[in-house]
């Protein structure tokens, strides 16, 4: 089924330019987050995570993923650490009911996962994951690889998603991103 997405992706052909935040991307990363789009803070800042309230940037530092607290700014940083980040929609920002589902392109992904060939995927959401796999997704790993790169889904760092929060899942990923090593 991702195969398919591929031929109808409607931003195949888009650059960076075009996106609202740009993709941070390299090839062989250890690990790509992948978002559902940007919200309207992070479109304002030109940065991922960017909404107060967002843990993102204190749960990666609190699991160990990353050495130091970052700021939404300081995002490109994440390269030299072997991570990148990219969201399914690049055009629009928002909340995830707030955005027209055309705009949302999971062959757009696949191409880059494709293209870069990270060892991991972790989706920041469960919506942008079940989006893009076509289904229902559980948190945690996933049987579906893109190529040899593993899948992973974990639970959003939203202030708006506090009541689904499970710390252990992304304790998890950083155990994962680590032995990833290179």
């Amino acid at each position: 089924m991702i195969k398919n997405w591929i031929a109808s992706s409607p931003t195949a052909s888009r650059n960076d330019e075009d996106y609202i935040v740009p993709d941070l991307l390299a090839p062989n990363l250890r690990l790509v987050f992948c978002g559902t789009a940007p919200s309207t803070a992070s479109a304002r800042a030109k940065a991922y995570y960017a909404k107060p309230g967002n843990q993102f940037w204190q749960v990666l530092h609190r699991t160990g993923i990353t050495p130091s607290l970052f700021t939404p700014q300081e995002y490109p940083k994440l390269l030299t650490l072997g991570i990148g980040l990219t969201d399914l929609c690049k055009t629009v920002s928002g909340n995830d009911d707030e955005l027209p589902p055309e705009a949302l392109d999971p062959a757009a992904l696949t191409q880059k996962i494709t293209r870069y060939k990270p060892k991991l995927l972790a989706f920041t959401s469960k919506h942008g994951a079940s989006i893009y796999f076509g289904r229902r997704v559980e948190f945690g790993r996933q049987k579906e690889k893109i190529g040899d790169t593993e899948c992973y889904v974990l639970c959003s760092t939203s202030g708006r998603a506090r009541r689904f929060w499970n710390e252990g899942l992304w304790m998890d990923l950083a155990a994962l991103y680590h032995s990833k090593a290179v």
